[in-house]
């Protein structure tokens, strides 16, 4: 039901609109999810539930919050992530609306692909800033579509600063990272990546040593089943990296 309210709404209001006033309209269908037996750790909403996906992961009917979303605001409200200048690429519209709101932070955001609401629109591979500008990067779900990902990271070391962190994390697997330059059709990757704009599944070894191969040195997170899990909505078991310069 969820996700043919969402087209037909998309089909009949324009994007923007959509994006400038998501909180108005989540509202409305929100109240019908208004309980005790959950809570929202980005919006702080108690839920009788949250709205199950098609691919299982779980939306917050307020915010939009999926269980990534909501698994890093927990990491970055439970660290010294959230001060200076931030950069965030591509981000969850819950979590720039909170972010967007603090006068203690400069938060900058960038989508390439103008998905989201963002300030620029940086080339991950050439970040059009200069260098040692950000104290803290989240990168969350992107170096997956870049093709150049070495480039990429490098750029990401070049612009944080010295003792900033890069909070990165993507689909992973076990083993090593699954890569091949010849899958280049939508429908190859998404048979062999999961996405059809997916260029790699990493493994989290295999990303960290790609990330300490440019310079970084790397912090695994390994997120196990924890029992109130089902309350806040997290994904279990769940794998973030920590890159430090």
């Amino acid at each position: 039901m969820y996700n043919s309210l969402k087209t037909t709404v998309k089909k009949l209001i324009p994007s923007r609109f959509i994006f400038q006033n998501e909180p108005f309209f989540r509202f409305f269908h929100g109240v019908f999810y208004l309980g005790n037996a959950h809570q929202c750790g980005v919006c702080k909403k108690k839920l009788r539930s949250f709205i199950q996906l098609d691919n299982n992961d779980l939306l917050c009917p307020f915010c939009g919050s999926l269980a990534r979303n909501r698994r890093l605001w927990k990491i970055l409200n439970s660290e010294d992530y959230l001060k200076g200048t931030i950069l965030h690429f591509s981000p969850s519209r819950n979590i720039y609306r909170k972010l967007k709101k603090r006068s203690d932070i400069n938060y900058v955001t960038s989508d390439y692909e103008d998905e989201f609401i963002a300030d620029y629109r940086f080339d991950i591979t050439n970040i059009d800033q200069k260098d040692a500008s950000f104290d803290t990067i989240i990168c969350f779900h992107v170096l997956e579509h870049i093709p150049d990902d070495s480039k990429a990271m490098q750029e990401l070391y070049r612009v944080i600063k010295s003792g900033g962190n890069v909070l990165i994390q993507t689909p992973f697997k076990t083993g090593e990272i699954y890569e091949d330059e010849r899958i280049t059709s939508e429908a190859d990757r998404l048979k062999h990546f999961g996405q059809e704009d997916h260029v790699r599944v990493y493994s989290p070894e295999g990303l960290k040593t790609r990330l300490i191969q440019v310079g970084f040195s790397v912090k695994v997170l390994s997120f196990s089943p924890q029992e109130n899990d089902a309350y806040f909505g997290f994904a279990s078991p769940e794998t973030v990296l920590i890159a430090t310069k």
